[in-house]
């Protein structure tokens, strides 16, 4: 399996990606979130990714930080609640160029991290994984809930062992918590 892993944070994709090098499956990581906001958080959790690979000797590939595209893409569906419409454009979209990605880089399998956090609806991720890779007669998407199989309880171990930044909020402002 050649698998591009669309990756969202290091302590989301630590335990997936100790998972796959079990089973001798070597990810590509693609660090894609111009949702995250603002920069600083961005810089932050994608230096965490870069550590995580750099330390797991992956490659990783890093995405256009387009945050004012991304709002672009959003547009209207800002005061939608977590888990709503906007998540799913913001899942379609980052999905989508991972696999265009994906297709030019030969790969035949695209997966994401985002289906391993608490703050995701997994059939949303599952849907918008699927359209991304409808194009592409090539590339399959790998709809794996990766919440199970004991990785919640891993990602928690390892986010602990590495001393990851671990962020209170999916990542746009409009899921910033407010206290």
């Amino acid at each position: 399996m050649k698998i591009l892993l669309h990756t969202c944070c290091a302590p989301c994709s630590a335990a997936i990606i100790e998972y796959l090098l079990q089973r001798k499956i070597r990810p590509v990581l693609f660090y894609f979130n111009p949702n995250i906001y603002p920069r600083e958080e961005y810089e932050i959790r994608k230096n965490e990714c870069i550590r995580y690979a750099r330390q797991s000797g992956l490659e990783i590939i890093d995405g256009d930080y387009d945050h004012n595209l991304w709002l672009e893409n959003i547009s209207g569906l800002e005061k939608e609640p977590e888990r709503g419409k906007r998540c799913v454009e913001c899942f379609r979209m980052r999905l989508s160029v991972t696999a265009f990605l994906a297709n030019e880089k030969k790969f035949d399998t695209i997966a994401t991290t985002l289906a391993s956090s608490r703050w995701k609806n997994l059939e949303q991720i599952a849907e918008a994984g699927r359209e991304a890779v409808a194009p592409y007669s090539n590339l399959t998407f790998w709809n794996k809930n990766w919440r199970k199989e004991g990785l919640s309880e891993r990602r928690n171990i390892l986010l602990k062992e590495n001393g990851f930044y671990n962020q209170n909020y999916c990542g746009c402002e409009f899921s910033i918590r407010k206290t």
